[in-house]
């Protein structure tokens, strides 16, 4: 296994001007950060660790051998790159500042809302209309629970539970993500009027998965899950987890689903990653991810996360279960803005926008605070 680089944001910072300008914007938006850990493994295992400052990484390059640099001098872009806004029907979707994305469960047995939204024709488009009435960006269809032990759904009964909802969303004028495995129920809802391709199996499930999306020319999102893609269950992509770092192991899972996508035939900037909170990762394994966040933006693609009401917050809050757990998704979410990232996917809009809108109060804030202190 060849010698790997990554370039992790360590330290945020309210903003440039704070550090008189030795820090960065993460990925063009409202975060910033100003130290920074260059780390380098052999064999899987780090091996050497800098802390660094934004001023010392061009010299820090500099001296990796060409391959590490050359893979050090792409993260450095990267986390400085800006993201061109995604254009899904009728709404323009900016990447500069946090957006959310509102849950819409279709399904009977969702872990956290099961048959909630599918009593009647009406359920579900009056919750959607609500979240986007609270000010949610984009709407995630899904009609396939992928909670572990989740019974198999065939593709006909998926496509029956999310057109439906698909058709009276793209008659709002909604931007519409789909949350499915297969390619059918893709085609499907594309048809119907969804724009975003959002695959949990980073389309692993079919063979034709990467294929067919480069066809489409739909944005799509690739989610690290370490079981395989190919059973019929969704419990398949929650086993086989064995990481020597969780972290650093889902950021190369990552790049390299990234990069075979664009060897598809998929353009970079249709391609949004998501590194799989709760999908066959521990509870230590998830608060590692949270709070290596910024170092996703080294992969050079928008970033989309979902923890909201994950179980994740119920083993930190003795046991509450899924439909009590608004205070620990409005607190992973914050920790998503603060790290800079694009896309935010929650049940909770109304509260999550609410945090969001005051989160970019003093975002804004901060631009301009120590530029009074220097008038």
């Amino acid at each position: 296994m060849p010698d790997t680089i990554y370039l992790r944001p360590i330290a945020l910072t309210d903003s440039l001007q704070s550090e008189n300008g030795e820090a960065i914007r993460l990925a063009g938006g409202l975060a910033c950060a100003n130290r920074f850990a260059l780390i380098r493994r052999t064999n899987g295992r780090v091996v050497e660790r800098q802390r660094l400052s934004s001023g010392q990484i061009p010299a820090a390059i500099a001296a990796l051998p060409a391959p590490l640099a050359d893979q050090a001098a792409q993260q450095w872009a990267n986390l400085r790159k800006s993201h061109a806004p995604l254009a899904l029907g009728q709404r323009t979707i900016r990447l500069d500042h946090p957006q959310v994305m509102g849950i819409l469960n279709v399904t009977p047995d969702s872990f956290s809302d099961g048959g909630r939204h599918t009593g009647t024709a009406d359920a579900a488009p009056i919750h959607a209309a609500t979240m986007l009435e609270a000010g949610a960006a984009i709407i995630d269809v899904g009609g396939e629970s992928t909670r572990p032990g989740a019974a198999p759904v065939w593709e006909g009964d998926e496509i029956k539970r999310v057109i439906p909802a698909i058709e009276r969303l793209a008659a709002m004028g909604a931007a519409i993500s789909i949350d499915t495995r297969r390619i059918g129920v893709m085609e499907a809802a594309l048809a119907a009027g969804a724009h975003v391709l959002n695959d949990v199996s980073a389309f692993r499930h079919d063979p034709r998965g990467l294929e067919f999306a480069a066809r489409t020319q739909a944005p799509i999102v690739l989610m690290h899950a370490p079981g395989a893609p190919d059973g019929a269950a969704a419990e398949n992509l929650h086993e086989g987890a064995g990481y020597a770092d969780p972290v650093l192991d889902v950021f190369d899972w990552l790049a390299a689903r990234r990069d075979q996508a664009i060897a598809a035939g998929i353009a970079a900037d249709r391609i949004l990653l998501d590194p799989g909170i709760g999908f066959g990762k521990s509870m230590a394994d998830n608060l590692a991810l949270m709070n290596a966040l910024p170092l996703f933006h080294a992969l050079g693609c928008p970033l989309l996360v979902g923890a909201s009401r994950k179980r994740l917050i119920g083993a930190l809050s003795n046991e509450a279960p899924a439909h009590r757990r608004l205070g620990g998704s409005v607190m992973l979410a914050v920790k998503m803005m603060q790290a800079g990232v694009q896309i935010i996917r929650v049940h909770d809009v109304p509260e999550t926008v609410q945090a969001m809108h005051v989160w970019r109060g003093l975002a804004d804030a901060a631009l301009t605070d120590f530029a009074q202190i220097l008038d």
